[in-house]
């Protein structure tokens, strides 16, 4: 039988052409194919952590399968969750109540919502750069214009390039901070200027916080849907991938301002129906159950954190700031790599191909990421320590 191409079917929607993948996923294939061939790779380029989700969490998944618990549930989620998630969000300084709650597949899922029902077509949407970049390829496929706005010093987003980036036609703001791929996060002074430019402005935000428990220095990062002016207009986002290690598990959820609830559950309606309920009632076990695993892992993550600081500062020509949070470095390369007429593209490809270690191009994440990489250090501190020494030789190689 003749396989057709897609050459002899109608044309897909030109709609499709506006979205983009991602870096880490790219790469991770190339490793894979390398491995497949016999190599050994160092997996720097995905973040997923490097242990289990908590008993107590797959135990709950495991009893409500047992029980039956697999039929259609409620579109926003079950009550117990949504309650669960609306006190940890009291605990974080958000005034937000269960039924403001919209339980999605993912964090990524709450995020195409939110940014469906932000971007007006025809308006810009400031994002970082560099950022995750499904930010601004969904803010594209919205029809809406991605402006991105710059880091600071501290490699956390800059509320002064942001000021400056507003426009008549802005319409709405996507934050992460934690920052994807920097760590950086803002503190409650910046926090507090950035909400009162979307109160001025009249804009909507749309907050990642799938790493606001995953910080050093306080039990969670700053929230802008804290802050006066800004919670009537924020959107917040997330998820229980990082923080507990259920990344197969894809249970995120978005908590809407009261006028954006129905809407957004339309939204959810026409997209995914429901979440699996044994799936949800692991959500409920993470929020509601013991939470010493988030407190060890973020030591852990501490200590990689340190170590790959101080071993990647001992490399002429490189820098490398502590981040805030989240469990990535990046690295700034570009004075070491001008000096060779390198890209940080080029040389993450070398670092794979010659070296073995899978790291993601700075560029991955928006045109300010050049000249750095983003290394996540979800990975054992053993093969962190290699990862060093490889890429100590392949600086050493130029």
């Amino acid at each position: 039988m003749t396989v057709p191409s897609l050459a002899t079917f109608p044309s897909l929607s030109s709609r499709l052409d506006l979205l983009a993948g991602e870096g880490a996923i790219d790469v991770f294939r190339r490793a894979q194919a390398l491995e497949a061939n016999g190599r050994h790779v160092i997996h720097l380029e995905l973040g997923a952590p490097d242990v289990p989700a908590p008993p107590h969490v797959t135990e709950a998944a495991i009893r409500a399968l047992r029980d039956g618990d697999a039929r259609y549930v409620a579109v926003n989620g079950i009550p117990d969750l949504r309650e669960a998630i609306a006190a940890d969000l009291h605990a974080r300084g958000v005034h937000a109540d269960a039924d403001q709650v919209i339980v999605t597949p993912s964090a990524k899922t709450a995020v195409f919502y939110s940014i469906l029902a932000a971007a007006q077509p025809g308006s810009e949407v400031l994002v970082p750069d560099p950022g995750f970049p499904i930010y601004t390829s969904v803010v594209r496929f919205a029809g809406a214009t991605p402006v991105g706005y710059a880091m600071d010093s501290r490699n956390a987003p800059d509320v002064d390039d942001i000021q400056a980036r507003i426009t008549p036609r802005t319409r709405a703001i996507l934050l992460n901070s934690p920052n994807n791929p920097s760590g950086g996060a803002l503190g409650s002074a910046a926090m507090a200027r950035l909400a009162a430019l979307v109160e001025r402005h009249n804009l909507v935000a749309v907050t990642d916080e799938i790493y606001t428990r995953l910080v050093y220095d306080a039990p969670y990062a700053p929230t802008l849907a804290a802050f006066v002016g800004a919670r009537e207009r924020t959107l917040v986002v997330d998820g229980f991938s990082k923080t507990y290690a259920m990344t197969g598990y894809r249970l995120g959820y978005v908590v809407a301002p009261r006028p954006w609830v129905e809407p957004l559950i339309m939204l959810a309606t026409n997209g995914h129906t429901c979440v699996a309920p044994f799936i949800q009632r692991a959500g409920v076990a993470a929020l509601t159950g013991p939470q010493d695993s988030v407190r060890r892992q973020v030591e852990v993550y501490r200590a990689r954190r340190d170590f790959l600081v101080r071993g990647l500062n001992a490399i002429e020509g490189v820098t490398c700031a502590a981040p805030d949070g989240a469990f990535y470095v990046f690295p700034d390369l570009s004075a070491l790599l001008s000096r060779h007429g390198l890209t940080s593209a080029q040389f993450a490809a070398r670092l794979l191909e010659d070296f073995g270690v899978a790291a993601i191009d700075g560029t991955a994440f928006g045109p300010r990421g050049e000249g750095r990489l983003r290394l996540s250090f979800a990975s054992a501190t053993a093969e962190l320590d290699a990862a060093i020494a490889r890429i100590v030789a392949c600086v050493r190689s130029l």
